[in-house]
């Protein structure tokens, strides 16, 4: 059985701690990192506490990114429609 790639333990942090900060999906970090997805969820998985779920507060990031433009954008349409 093939063994898998070896990664820095301060690689992993940063990584993960871009994960936790940038709003970023952990899919774009990854690969801007050249590394799989599965292998940063593998780490968030063994590495982070269960009262602190980055996941989901990068989702709910991104979802609020997300309502406050739509929610611009209808703002911008009410005003020009008046």
């Amino acid at each position: 059985m093939p063994q898998g790639k070896y990664y820095d333990s301060k690689l992993k942090e940063e990584i993960l701690e871009q994960i936790k900060t940038s709003g970023k999906s952990v899919a774009q970090i990854a690969r801007d990192y050249g590394i799989i997805p599965k292998t940063v969820y593998n780490w968030l998985r063994s590495g982070v506490p269960k009262s602190n779920p980055i996941l989901e507060i990068n989702r709910l990031r991104r979802q609020n990114d997300e309502l406050i433009k739509l929610v611009g954008e209808l703002t911008f349409d009410l005003k020009k429609k008046r």
